[in-house]
Order: C-alpha cells, then sequence, then structure tokens
C-alpha cells in the first residue's frame, strides 16, 4: 500500500520576543558608500568561493528522510519543531537582508552586490531546507506571509556589520559542536538534517569571514575607543542572548544527548576567541563571574517565561516582570564592565 503524503499544514509564526530572530534594515545608502580599499583583494577572493559553490550539491534530501516521523512525539517532538522553526527563520531574516543589499548595491558597489547575492542564495538553500524538514512534521511556514507580517528593525550599517558578522561565527560553532558531538554519538542523531550541519558550517565560516573583511575595512569600527565599547556591547548582547535561549530549549538539547549549559559555555568561548581576530576587544569569559552571572539571568528569563504562559491580566504581569528584567539588567551590566581583553594589542604578538 503506497503511502499518500499529506499536505503540511501552515504554521502561524512564534510571538516575537527579545530572544526570537529579528528582520533588519539599513541605511543602504551608506553600504553602498563604504571604503573597500583595504580589503578589497580579500573580498574578490571570498568572492570567487562564493561563485565556486562548493556545497550547490549537498542540501538535496535523500532517502533517509522518506519516512514516518511519528516515533518523535511529546515535547521532544515539539523542541525540535520550534528548533527547526527558530533556525529557519534566522536563515529567512539573512536572505532578506543580503537580497535588499544586493539590489541596492548593484549599481553602487557592484563587488559587494554580487557577494551579498551569492549570500542571499545560501541563506535562501538554507531556510528552504529547514522548512522541508518542517514538512516532515505536517507544518510548514508561509514565509511569503512571514516577510510581510514580521515586524523589521532598522539597524546603522556598522551595527549590521558587528551582528552578522557574530551571528555567522556563532552560527558556525553551534552546527559544528553539533556535528562532532553527533559524530562521536550517532544513536543521538534522531533525524537526517544533522549530517548536512558540517557544510552548513562551511557557509556560516564563510559568511562571517567576509562580514570581518568589511569590518577589517572600516578603521573607526576596531581602531577607537567607541569601537571598544560598541565591540563589547554587541559580543555581549549576542551572548546573553544565546545563553537564555538555549535554556529555553534545554530539552532540545538533551535529545542530542547535550548538556545545555556545556553546549552554551563552548559555544560562547570558541565565539569569542574566534571574535578576537576582528574585534579590537573580546570579552574575558575566564573571569570567575563572567559564566555564572550569563547564566543567573538565564534562571531569571525562564521565570519571565512562567509568567507569560499565566492567565492574569497583562498590567498584573507587567508588574511581575520587572523584578525579573531589572535583575537581568544589572547583571549585564557587570558583565559588561568586567574588564575585556585587548586584541588589537595581542595582535603583533606570537602565542
Amino acid at each position: 500500500m503506497v503511502n499518500t503524503p499529506t499536505k503540511p499544514e501552515i504554521k502561524a509564526a512564534s510571538k516575537e520576543t527579545v530572544l526570537t530572530p529579528r528582520f533588519y534594515t539599513t541605511d543602504f545608502q551608506t553600504a553602498a558608500s563604504l571604503d573597500l580599499s583595504a580589503q578589497e583583494a580579500e573580498l574578490k577572493v571570498m568572492l570567487q568561493e562564493m561563485q565556486a559553490d562548493y556545497n550547490r550539491h549537498h542540501f538535496v534530501r535523500d532517502e533517509a528522510f522518506e519516512q514516518s516521523w511519528e516515533h518523535i512525539d511529546g515535547e521532544a517532538r515539539q523542541a525540535f519543531i520550534e528548533y527547526l522553526e527558530r533556525s529557519c527563520i534566522s536563515e529567512f531574516s539573512g536572505f532578506l537582508l543580503f537580497k535588499e543589499l544586493s539590489r541596492k548595491l548593484k549599481n553602487r558597489s557592484p563587488l559587494l552586490a554580487e557577494i551579498f547575492q551569492l549570500m542571499a542564495r545560501d541563506e535562501a538553500r538554507h531556510a528552504g531546507f529547514l522548512n522541508k524538514a518542517m514538512g516532515d512534521f505536517k507544518l510548514s511556514l508561509d514565509l511569503a506571509t512571514v516577510t510581510k507580517t514580521r515586524t523589521y528593525t532598522f539597524f546603522p550599517i556598522e551595527w549590521v556589520i558587528y551582528t552578522v558578522y557574530l551571528s555567522e561565527k556563532i552560527g558556525y560553532w553551534r552546527y559544528i559542536i553539533i556535528y562532532r558531538h553527533l559524530e562521536k554519538h550517532p544513536e543521538n542523531q534522531f533525524y537526517p538534517i544533522f549530517r548536512y550541519f558540517e557544510s552548513w558550517c562551511q557557509d556560516e565560516n564563510r559568511h562571517g569571514d567576509i562580514f570581518k573583511a568589511l569590518l577589517r575595512s572600516q578603521p573607526q569600527l576596531w581602531n577607537n575607543w567607541k569601537a571598544r565599547l560598541w565591540s563589547r556591547f554587541f559580543l555581549l548582547s549576542v551572548f546573553a542572548t544565546h545563553t537564555m535561549t538555549v535554556h529555553e530549549r534545554a530539552g532540545f538539547y538533551h535529545s542530542l544527548g547535550l548538556n545545555a549549559t556545556e553546549f552554551d559555555r563552548q559555544v560562547v568561548y570558541e565565539t569569542n576567541e574566534t571574535a578576537g581576530r576582528a574585534f579590537p576587544v573580546k570579552l574575558n569569559t575566564e573571569h570567575p563571574k563572567f559564566f555564572p552571572r550569563l547564566h543567573r539571568c538565564s534562571d531569571y528569563n525562564m521565570k519571565l517565561l512562567e509568567i507569560d504562559r499565566s492567565s492574569e491580566p497583562i498590567v498584573v504581569k507587567l508588574i511581575r516582570k520587572l523584578p525579573w528584567i531589572t535583575a537581568i539588567v544589572w547583571n549585564l551590566l557587570l558583565v559588561y564592565l568586567i574588564k575585556p581583553i585587548d586584541t588589537e594589542a595581542l595582535r603583533g604578538t606570537v602565542r
């Protein structure tokens, strides 16, 4: 008997929160005016890599997907669907930003326009692959509708360079750590998508390298005191978001045989070390208060989630939330004030 595939149900995108992936727009005029001369040779080399498209045949579903996934049920199923949705929205957000940058820069900065066009290609490929995975669980995101209904956040191009660099590099470390773990523990590989994470993280790493070249081409982003303050801010923002998100979804990481706290610690540490190659400073993750304060913020965030799930009036919820929000902000401020490590000073030393 042949099983007739059922049409996936269109899933409404989850409610936007501080921690959900956002859609961004920027100042395209300023982006087109960037002087790339200091890193132009490097960018041209990376453009050639993007044109080669080493992963063009990789994101093709094989026979391993052609089965029922009803045995993944309960909390594990819900946690995995949330993971797929968040990842899909994140990749689609990158696609929209890069596509628009490519379109707006086409006549004024052809090199960047082509790079962004090819990055958009990669992000669309990732988002489509994730959405097909959701289809295996009889759900699908209507990305056209998400495009029209999602809130767009404006970031100056300088902020875009900082944040996209970090999001691509932290994405690399998330994917490669999961991939390497499952290589050692194949019994925890409950769905075929994880086998694709090695090529996936190669795309993330390449995108991050492109944004590193953009960052280093703009001296104002790394050679003054303002750049040091902004670097600390964006590093901390990305790490705090990662820590709270990972602990919100601890069940998913447990299903992979990973300890959420240790996974978070490793991703943050490795991303921080990588960022030191681009940013003028990196955070002192070895400081005894660094991770405890981040984890404290994660605990307070869980309190906020409990309040959100209650049936109390919105005003009551807000009043109950204020002490926890204040505690998160205070702990993040204390982490921010931990003296960072000057990577520019280390750049000329042999280690």
